[in-house]
Formats: structure tokens, C-alpha cells, sequence
């Protein structure tokens, strides 16, 4: 069955155009409008394609050259999540061209791309039906194009392998003999063009391996560590180890004399979210961390440098003896609940503070030259990189220009760009001149935007046939100040508030001036781990097998009035597909062999959630030895994100997920102290070894038939409770603080 595209009000303005390379080449470009923008307002409509000599301009997806090359461009930032492969494979579907014959290239910053952010897993899901349009209206404008040049009916011309069949004459034409015909027609209107039925895809749904994977291990610079300039110098930027505060007095003039150091000096901050700090340009990497290294500053901390994780922990424990700042919903008789309930259980959480340690440091490179700059950035937002040092400079927007390239790792941390303005201040001091700007690790770990820590004290009741019956939770959450309570707030819509038919939500804030920022999976990386533990101690105070007690609870459904948008939106207010979480947490069950008989020491625990509109349930088996060695023996996940673009892209970011998930709940933590961070490296922030590492990992798809969504966190939540939960199978030991290292696990 085929589908017709329906009119999209958020691209009917300016949707395509196309123009003649060249040459005469077919450049398809679709121009993304944003709803209620008066760019998407002022765009020209769609307008029959003209020749035109001179270059392509960096606003179209898809080009064709008369030799039959075909470029693709991939529009969003690459962060290993596999979207440079995995969008152009879905223009690639529609245009019916084989995959082996299309070049990707990775677009800029252009405004003609739409949203070209990376985050909350929004990037498949967000162009996945804009792609297809687009693919499919450059086919069938091929196929006109053949059509009209035979004299023949378009119904009987098909496209397929990069060319135009007459199916009656079996005459031929390759996309590459069409390019000049078809450059000359008008584009149809979206709503005419057909998309193709799922059960004729020929490249979504398989195995492809990542357009880049040659040039990674043949070590081809894509990264942003690896740019070079002519010319360019280097720089790196020292802060205040306390955030925010400013340099009193230094040594600079004694530095700017050391070997390769070119200058030395200060900025107070400014717009764009320049913090202030201390500059150091010399001719090389090393030269400039080597001056950085020498200098002796005096800091003014603006007296900020009480602030201590310990000192949160006394307070969150302080809230927690009163009532909330903040009732954020409350339904049914929770107090009655608990009077009555058949048992009850008690437990105070706790979540610390991540760095999210990307194996690529921060760095940008900037070229600012008459009045205009240049970024080539590893940041996954670069219209904020435009925008913040477009403001600190005093520029138009218009005047810089981000290149897009590869960035090894991002997590959340590069939705900052405080990395990309400190390049552009200090490109600013030396016109004319490229500059790297370049972190060290230390300086990556103390000096993060980090995941925020948080504090639950829960309250469970179970009633006399094992069903939860009330649930009350205190959250203590930091922010910096009463409403910007970071991501640790939890909202009235979130788990398991429409599941429960007595509960109470309330919170408290601890202000701090620790910067905090998204973190893969936010909100749900932490939140999750204490809403499915908790989940599993109840199951057990009932007695009852946690798969089915999770499973009973959600068919409890007691519905609560929509909740107002927050942060996060989607995650919060959108309601859980009953079936398709319950489908996950039983195939994952299924796959693991859940329940097994084990002995003592080994156990089986079970984590589930949804999360950026996907479905993630994870069993996990471990070991632990008597005296308390913990080996994670296998982890079974089973997702539900829809269809599959890239089978091959799915299962990395599910098992890089997994592994993540892990990492983070079992060594690491970030403590401030004196308001400053206390770890520096990788010695005192360890990341997941490979002899900690699952011994196996599965993954499992649940294939449906709805929109496709996100890929890239879903896995991460569910996985820190599932281990925990098992933790306690195995060893009789409830982990209710992160990380699981801070934990005797021994056992007799």
C-alpha cells in the first residue's frame, strides 16, 4: 500500500528548489521552515528549477552529476551515533538509488538545513518523514523528466538502481542522463509525491557500516582535534578551579617569556557565556598547556568556595525531615494508603554529580578576519556556537560560519560551546590568525557542565494481594536558584505517578553554583535508577516476582490531568504505550531465561523504562563473590524505537548505551569540595574497563509500525537498576546510592 505525503504546515514555505549545477547538475534542496519563524515567513515558495552556472551552495541534501554521482549531504552533527550514514540512507531509500553509489557529505551550518542539533536522540525521529519527502520528490521529477523525454505515460516509468525503466519498451535512462531534463520541471507539490510501502525497502532495515569507518581506522582527520590551518597558532584557557571566579593577580609577564608562548592575558568574561579566565597563545599544543602549567594565579572566588557535596548531602537529609518547598501533584489518599497497606517500605536514594569525560577533549579552532569568524567545531549544537560567539564578538550571526566536523563523544557536554567562545575571544586578540583552542583532560573533567545529583526519599506501600497501592517521594534537587531546578527535577507526569492511585510528589531545591547541563538520557539517567529499584524492593516486601509485579503495575492505570510542558517535554507529559513496554520487558525476560534458578552469589535483575518516545527493558546477570568482586556475566536488552534505519547503527547504540549505563552507576562520581571538583583524571574518575565490561551483551528489536524514535539513550536508564536489582538477587544487598564502587558487597 502506498502512502501519499500530506501537506506539512512546518515546510510548505520555500519546501524545495531546484537548481542546475555546472555542467548541468540537479541540486534538490529543501528548505526546512520553523513553525511561527519569520525566516520560515519570508522564504520563497517553490519556484521550477533554473540553470545556473557557478558552485552549489551548501543548502541542498541531494546532487546529481551528469557523470551519475550522486551526493548526499548529512544535515545533523556526527557524535558516533550514526547519523551521518543513517539520514542520507534514508534519502537514499526514496531516491531508489543503491547505496554503494552515493557519496555523503557533512553539510555546515546552514539555516536552508533546518535544526541541525544533536541531541535527545531527535535526529532520525525528527527528519526521518522530511528525508523521505525528499527523496522521493527528486525521484519522481527523474521520472518525469524520462517520461517526457520518451513521449511516454509517467505510470509506465519506474525507478529503480539510479535509473528510469519504460517498463513497456524496457527503455533505460540513468538518473545521470536525466539531470538536465529534470533540472527544467517544477517541483510537485509535496502532497502529490508518493512515498514508498516499507515492504519495498531495499536499504532502511539493514546492516551499513558508518561512511567514516575507513577514514577512523586509517586515522584521517575528521575530528575537531585533528583540524589544521596555515598559519594557525594555539591556545588553551585556564579558569578558576572555584566556577565563576576571576583572576586577582598572576605571573603573565613571566609566563609570555617562556619558549613558544606568544601572549599571555586575561578576560573578565562576557556575552555568550565567556567565562572568565586566563589565555595562554603559543606555537604549539604543548607549548601553550607548558605556559598554562606555569602560571600562578591569585583567584578572587567571589566567594563561592564553601559549597560541598558533602554539605548538599546534610541539607537534602534536612529537607527531607520537613515538608516540600514544592507539592508538585498528589492524588488519591496517600496517608490512608500507607495506614492500611500490608507492608511498607522506606528508602533514601542518591545520585552524584558526572562529568561526562568525552574521549575527545574540548576544542574549537577559530579564524576571525574582517569583521567576520570561522569555527570548525566538534560541538552538537553549532547554531549555538553561531549565536553565543556571535554576541560575544558583537557580530551578526550571518558573519559566522561553523563547520561541522566529527566529534568523538558528546553526551550532553556539547550542547555547551563555552569551548567555541573562548576560541572565537581569543581568535578576536589575534586577527587575521587561525587559533586551536585545546583542553586538557584535567581541565575537561574540572571544568564540565555536569550531570546534576539528586535525592529521593521514598516512601511504598503494598496492599494485601501484593498490588502497590501508594507511593510518596521527596525530591531534593539541585539548581541555581528556585526555578532552575536543573535535571533533577522530577514533573507530575512522570512514572510511576499514573500507575499508583495514592500518590504524592514534592520537592525541594539546594541552590548551587556548580553548572550543570544534559547528560545522555536527561533526567531518566538517574531518575530511573531510583524509580525501578524501588520498584523491585516493593516487588520483594510483596513477595512477588518484580517482572510480573512491573508488569501488574502497569496495567494499573489511573489518569492524571495533563501535565504543564517542562523541561524535557515529551519524556514527561507523553503517555506510555502500555503494550509496547510490557512487549520489551517480556522479550528481554524471554531472552534471558528469566527467572533462573541461581545460587547463591549469582542473581538476575530487571530494568525497564521509556524514554525519547522509545521502549528499553534490560536483564542483567551477575556474580559476586564473597567478598564482594562484582562481575556483570550478561546483559539482554529488547528495544522498542520503531522501525530500524540501520540495523547495524541500532545495536552499536544500544550495547554503547548499555556499557555507558554501567560505567556511570558502577565507579564514577564527581565530589566538589571547597567549591571546587576534586577529581582531575582518568585515575580518579574511572571509566568502564574491559575486564569490567559485560561478559556478553544482546540486543533484541522489537520492529513496529510506528514513527521511528530515539536510539541513542533509551538503553542507558534501565541499565544502573537492572545490575542493582540484580546486585541484590545475588547478594541480599539494596544499593540505593550511585556509584555501586562505594558499596561493600561481600557477603556470607
Amino acid at each position: 500500500m502506498t502512502t501519499l505525503i500530506e501537506t506539512d504546515p512546518l515546510s510548505r514555505r520555500g519546501f524545495l528548489r531546484v537548481t542546475a549545477l555546472a555542467g548541468g547538475g540537479l541540486v534538490l534542496g529543501c528548505y526546512l521552515g520553523i513553525r511561527n519563524s519569520a525566516s520560515a515567513a519570508a522564504a520563497d515558495p517553490p519556484a521550477a528549477p533554473t540553470a545556473a552556472a557557478g558552485e552549489f551552495t551548501p543548502n541542498a541534501f541531494i546532487r546529481i552529476l551528469p557523470d551519475g554521482t550522486i551526493t548526499i549531504i548529512a544535515k545533523n552533527p556526527e557524535i558516533g551515533q550514526g547519523v551521518k550514514t543513517s539520514l542520507p540512507m534514508i534519502v537514499a531509500e526514496e531516491l531508489e538509488v543503491p547505496w554503494e553509489k552515493v557519496t555523503v557529505e557533512q553539510g555546515a551550518l546552514d539555516s536552508a538545513l533546518g535544526g541541525q542539533s544533536a541531541g535527545g536522540s531527535s535526529s532520525v525521529r525528527g527528519n526521518y518523514d522530511t528525508l523521505r519527502r525528499m527523496g522521493a520528490t527528486a525521484r519522481t521529477m527523474l521520472v518525469s523528466a524520462a517520461a517526457q523525454t520518451w513521449g511516454v505515460p509517467e505510470t509506465e516509468c519506474v525507478a529503480a538502481n539510479a535509473t528510469v525503466v519504460h517498463q513497456p519498451s524496457n527503455r533505460h535512462a540513468t538518473y545521470g542522463e536525466l539531470v538536465a531534463k529534470a533540472a527544467t520541471l517544477p517541483v510537485p507539490a509535496p502532497n502529490t509525491v508518493t512515498l514508498k510501502d516499507p515492504k519495498d525497502f531495499k536499504i532502511l532495515g539493514r546492516r551499513i557500516g558508518g561512511v567514516d569507518n575507513q577514514k577512523i581506522v586509517t586515522g584521517q582527520p575528521l575530528f575537531g582535534i585533528d583540524q589544521v590551518q596555515p598559519g594557525m597558532l594555539y591556545a588553551t584557557y585556564l579558569r578558576c578551579p572555584v566556577f565563576g571566579g576571576k583572576m586577582q593577580s598572576g605571573n603573565l609577564d613571566e609566563v609570555k617569556k617562556l619558549d613558544g608562548v606568544k601572549d599571555v592575558f586575561a578576560l573578565d568574561g562576557g556575552p555568550g557565556g565567556l567565562s572568565p579566565g586566563v589565555a595562554v597563545v603559543a606555537d604549539s599544543t604543548w607549548s601553550a598547556f607548558k605556559g598554562r602549567n606555569a602560571l600562578s594565579i591569585v583567584w578572587d572566588d567571589g566567594g563561592k568556595g564553601s559549597e560541598s557535596s558533602d554539605g548538599q548531602a546534610q541539607q537534602a537529609l534536612q529537607f527531607s525531615k520537613g515538608a516540600p518547598q514544592k507539592e508538585v501533584i498528589k492524588t488519591g489518599d496517600p496517608d490512608t494508603a500507607f495506614t492500611s497497606a500490608a507492608k511498607t517500605v522506606e528508602g533514601a536514594y542518591f545520585y552524584p554529580y558526572l562529568s561526562h569525560t568525552t574521549l575527545e577533549p574540548q576544542n574549537c579552532t577559530a579564524l576571525f578576519k574582517d569583521g567576520t569568524l570561522e569555527l570548525w567545531a566538534p560541538t552538537q549544537s553549532p547554531g549555538g556556537a553561531q549565536g553565543q560567539s556571535a554576541a560575544l564578538l558583537g557580530i551578526p550571526k550571518e558573519n559566522v560560519k561553523v563547520h561541522l566536523t566529527r566529534i568523538g563523544g558528546g553526551f550532553g557536554r556539547r550542547l555547551q560551546n563555552d569551548y567555541a567562545v573562548e576560541a572565537a575571544a581569543v581568535a578576536q586578540k589575534f586577527p587575521g590568525t587561525p587559533i586551536k583552542l585545546m583542553w586538557s583532560r584535567e581541565q575537561d573533567i574540572q571544568h564540565d557542565n555536569y550531570r546534576t545529583a539528586g535525592w529521593h526519599f521514598l516512601k511504598g506501600a503494598v496492599d494485601a494481594q501484593g498490588a502497590l497501592s501508594a507511593w510518596s517521594n521527596h525530591v531534593v534537587a539541585l539548581g541555581h536558584n528556585e526555578t532552575n531546578r536543573g535535571e533533577a527535577e522530577v514533573g507530575p507526569g512522570e512514572f510511576p505517578s499514573t500507575y499508583v492511585p495514592n500518590f504524592h510528589l514534592g520537592s525541594s531545591v539546594i541552590s548551587s553554583n556548580v553548572p550543570m547541563g544534559a547528560f545522555r538520557a536527561p533526567s531518566a539517567n538517574g531518575n530511573v535508577f531510583i524509580f525501578i529499584s524501588f520498584v523491585d524492593e516493593l516487588a520483594h516486601a510483596a513477595g512477588r516476582d518484580p517482572l510480573q509485579f512491573g508488569l501488574d503495575l502497569l496495567s494499573q492505570s489511573h489518569p492524571l490531568p495533563p501535565p504543564p510542558p517542562g523541561p524535557g517535554g515529551f519524556r514527561r507529559s507523553q503517555p506510555w504505550d502500555v503494550a509496547r513496554i510490557k512487549g520489551v520487558m517480556q522479550l528481554a525476560a524471554q531472552k534471558a531465561g528469566w527467572p533462573k534458578k541461581l545460587p547463591p552469589g549469582q542473581g538476575q535483575g530487571i530494568g525497564w523504562y521509556f524514554s525519547y518516545s522509545s521502549y528499553a527493558a534490560i536483564v542483567a546477570d551477575v556474580t559476586v563473590t564473597k567478598d564482594g568482586a562484582l562481575t556483570v556475566d550478561k546483559l539482554t536488552a529488547a528495544v522498542d524505537a520503531g522501525p530500524i534505519v540501520n540495523l547495524s547503527g541500532a545495536e552499536n547504540q544500544v550495547q554503547g548505551a548499555m556499557h555507558d549505563g554501567l560505567s556511570v552507576a558502577w565507579r564514577q562520581q564527581i565530589v566538589i569540595d571547597k567549591g571546587c571538583v576534586q577529581q582531575n583524571n582518568f585515575n580518579d574518575y574511572q571509566l568502564l574497563r574491559m575486564n569490567d565490561a559485560p561478559r556478553a551483551v544482546e540486543v533484541h528489536f522489537i520492529q513496529t509500525g510506528e514513527h521511528p524514535s530515539g536510539l541513542g539513550e533509551p538503553a542507558l536508564p534501565p541499565t544502573a537498576p537492572a545490575v542493582c536489582n540484580a546486585i541484590f538477587a545475588a547478594t541480599g544487598k539494596r544499593i540505593r546510592s550511585l556509584p555501586i564502587s562505594q558499596h561493600d558487597l561481600s557477603w556470607s
